[in-house]
């Protein structure tokens, strides 16, 4: 996943980040808490989401029959990923500034600063860069699937020929298990500090 030509881009981008002070290093840390938390709530509602995709009996209590989110459930287990890298990031002081773009800045710095120096394992980021791929892989096949179902409409064809739920089912519970694997151990405030 991350050959020594990505790394070596990487490590590029971040000695320009650090020169056009888009990456800073600051004593004062506020906002580990906050990331923690949106990580935590984002895994609750990816877990939910699931709950909901799969469970017949859950679906049918609460009123949605045939509910399938698991789109979403691919998503918010990114976000909890993410979150937990902001989290890392910030419990070393370690500021982002800039708001276009925040994802790949995210991944650079969390690689450069934590994977490179062998303080989190190679594991760790398959996990988040496979959330990543898979999350855009479905928006791509999603987009591509209203596109059809649009072309097929205005030409009155009744039978929709993409049905991605099978897709769907099993990418969702992939990435929310390896994002339960990774918040075991990183959603605790405490954790952070040992990497």
């Amino acid at each position: 996943m991350l050959g020594d030509k990505k790394i070596k881009e990487l490590q590029n981008r971040i000695s320009n980040y650090i020169k056009e002070g888009v990456i800073k290093k600051d004593n004062k840390i506020e906002y580990v808490n906050f990331f923690l938390q949106n990580a935590n709530k984002s895994l609750i509602s990816a877990e939910l989401l699931y709950k909901v995709s799969t469970d017949k009996n859950t679906q049918e209590t609460i009123g949605f029959r045939d509910f399938e989110g698991h789109l979403w459930v691919i998503n918010a287990s990114y976000y909890s990923m993410f979150y937990l890298a902001r989290a890392l990031l910030e419990s070393r002081g370690i500021k982002l500034e800039r708001e276009v773009s925040i994802h790949l800045l995210t991944f650079d710095v969390l690689v450069y600063y934590f994977y490179l120096s062998g303080k989190l394992e190679k594991k760790f980021i398959e996990y988040y860069v496979l959330a990543e791929q898979e999350a855009a892989q479905l928006l791509g096949k999603e987009k591509a699937e209203k596109i059809i179902k649009d072309y097929l409409y205005e030409k009155n064809i009744v039978s929709v020929l993409i049905n991605c739920t099978f897709l769907h089912t099993n990418y969702s519970a992939n990435v929310l298990q390896n994002v339960r694997k990774l918040s075991t151990f990183a959603i605790k405030e405490e954790n952070l500090h040992m990497i």
